[in-house]
Formats: C-alpha cells, sequence, structure tokens
C-alpha cells in the first residue's frame, strides 16, 4: 500500500477556500465591519509584508470569537455540500480516484479548517490533516487549536501520524511554498500538476 498526501486549496480545489467559507460562516456584522478592518492587512499580504499566517489569525479571530461551535459546524456541512463541489479541479479528483482504486491510503492535508474538510473527507473516503480551531464551552474562543497546518507543520503531523517507512511509496501534491514541506516527505512529488524529477 502507498500513501497519498494531497494539499486541498489550490490542489484539489481551483482556488483558497478561507475567504469564501469566511463569507458563509460569519455573520453579516462581521463581515460588514470586516472590510474596512482587513483591507489594509490584505493588500500588505499582496505586497509581501504580511505572512499569509498572520491574516489567517486575524480574520479568525475576528470572524469567530464567540461564536457558538454549532453554528459553525452547520456552516461547514453546507459549506461542504454546497460550495466544494463546484470548486473541484477534475484532474484532482480522477489522482484521487486512481490512488484510492489502487488501495492506497489517502489523506487531505491542509491548512483549511475541520468544518468544512471533515465532512468533505468523510463524503470522499478520505483521511485528513487539518487546522482546528479552539473551543471553550460551546463558543469558538477565535484562536487555533494548536499550529496552523501549513509548511513544516503538516510534515510535523504527517510523519506523527503515519510510519512513512509502512508505506511502498509516499506520493505527495501541493502547489504553494506552503506545500514543500510535505513534498519533501515523498518519493513522487507533483507540483501544481507536474510531477517533479
Amino acid at each position: 500500500m502507498n500513501l497519498a498526501l494531497f494539499d486541498f486549496d489550490g490542489t484539489i480545489t481551483t482556488r483558497e477556500t478561507m475567504s469564501d467559507f469566511m463569507r458563509l460562516a460569519a455573520t453579516p456584522l462581521r463581515r460588514a465591519l470586516g472590510i474596512p478592518v482587513f483591507a489594509p492587512l490584505l493588500a500588505g499580504y499582496k505586497m509581501g509584508l504580511l505572512a499569509g499566517t498572520t491574516i489567517r489569525q486575524a480574520v479568525t479571530a475576528f470572524g469567530f470569537r464567540g461564536v457558538p461551535a454549532t453554528r459553525v459546524h452547520a456552516a461547514g456541512d453546507r459549506f461542504a455540500i454546497e460550495y466544494i463541489p463546484g470548486m473541484l479541479r477534475p484532474e484532482a479528483m480522477q489522482r484521487i480516484a486512481l490512488h484510492q482504486a489502487r488501495g492506497d491510503k489517502v489523506v487531505v492535508v491542509s491548512g483549511g479548517f475541520d468544518f468544512y474538510l471533515a465532512p468533505w473527507c468523510r463524503q470522499h473516503g478520505l483521511e485528513l490533516i487539518c487546522s482546528t480551531l479552539e473551543t471553550r464551552g460551546e463558543r469558538l474562543t477565535g484562536r487555533y487549536l494548536g499550529a496552523q497546518c501549513i509548511s513544516e507543520e503538516k510534515a510535523r503531523r504527517v510523519r506523527e501520524r503515519y510510519d512513512l517507512a509502512a508505506y511502498g511509496q509516499c506520493y505527495a501534491y501541493g502547489d504553494t511554498h506552503e506545500d514543500e514541506a510535505m513534498l519533501a516527505l515523498a518519493q513522487r512529488k507533483f507540483y501544481r500538476g507536474v510531477e517533479r524529477i
């Protein structure tokens, strides 16, 4: 059996999903207030002055602090069913199906949230490693539970969960610099759909 690791945003999907999910899951008031608050931060990110982790932490805290977890989980279920299917790359889904047909273990390894990735992965019979948010009581704190699942954290979590030596080969699929550490784990690496030799 082989192990196949897939990034989600931009690899399985045609674009990043966080902003789409935030538009669905955050309240209308928070969305409206967030536009002027985050415009300068997004401009700084596009100019390379701010890291993506900084933006994600700020947006997550603003959008979800104090929100009932059940509300965001319900939004995630809806997002998985109604929104994600329209974002999928057919070639990525074919590659996932090929690995499944071979009997490989297929894992989505993503910085995205479990709110929508968990139901989507269950629907497709995939394992999941991803970012989660902290809950206190029944409400979200707006903080990540542990590190965001990007860059070195992706590789760390894969090694923590899977004994790579137990698999015939490891395949990895990614599309940005945040996937490089995960790609480095694999004997066969695919970046933006092209295999690296």
